[in-house]
């Protein structure tokens, strides 16, 4: 989350991310390259400025960067947002629904924090398409996609937990949708671009990603109804 660190991960709205090891950092370079990385600044390299990231470890170090790394084993990192690109081909009206999967989870946690299950289910599968090992490419992990230090906020020890991953990310939901009048395109629009960028617009902001990701996050809410 932004402002305050914003909880979920779409690309392009995460300022910084930290882990388990250390901080990660995002760096900026003179020619508009960016990095995300968790490395000493003085091995930082330039982004390659692709979609890929790269995690492997400095020094035994976890690290993350968008160039490929050299003479180490590495782990490529491709998830993003499932429903935040502008340009899916996918059929929200029309694509499978998860009806089942963690519906055990979804139906207590709504029901603990007062949230409609079928918005839980929308965002899951907006989120990750149900994938709870899911990561992006700036750190969000798992089915609701959660930033790593705001899932320690939340009380989420292990964000790929399907069963912890869901009530944080309900919690925090339910915390959206409090801050915004129960206006469920506000929240889900604060759950994916920060609150505070909600609040800046005065409603949902000019992001072609966030406005992809919250008319799509409609539809699937009432097709899990």
């Amino acid at each position: 989350m932004k402002l305050t660190l914003p909880l979920i991960a779409c690309l392009g709205f995460m300022p910084w991310l930290t882990t388990h090891a250390s901080t990660i950092q995002k760096i900026v370079h003179a020619d508009g390259r960016v990095e995300f990385t968790n490395a000493p600044k003085s091995s930082a390299q330039a982004s390659s400025g692709t979609t890929t990231v790269y995690k492997y470890r400095h020094n035994g170090v976890v690290a993350f960067s968008d160039n490929r790394p050299k003479n180490t084993q590495f782990e490529v990192l491709r998830f993003d947002c499932y429903a935040c690109n502008v340009n899916s081909s996918v059929n929200w009206r029309t694509t499978a629904l998860h009806t089942q999967q963690y519906d055990h989870h979804i139906q207590r946690y709504a029901k603990h924090y007062n949230v409609d299950p079928a918005l839980v289910k929308a965002v899951i599968h907006a989120e990750s398409a149900f994938n709870p090992n899911a990561r992006s490419r700036v750190g969000a992990q798992g089915l609701m996609q959660l930033m790593p230090a705001t899932a320690a906020e939340l009380g989420v020890i292990d964000a790929y937990d399907p069963e912890q991953n869901i009530k944080g990310g309900v919690k925090y939901l339910a915390q959206m949708l409090k801050r915004f009048n129960n206006d469920t395109r506000l929240a889900t629009a604060a759950y994916n671009a920060g609150p505070g960028a909600v609040m800046r617009y005065n409603g949902i902001p000019a992001y072609a990603e966030t406005q992809a990701y919250v008319n799509r996050v409609g539809i699937l809410m009432d097709r899990y109804r």
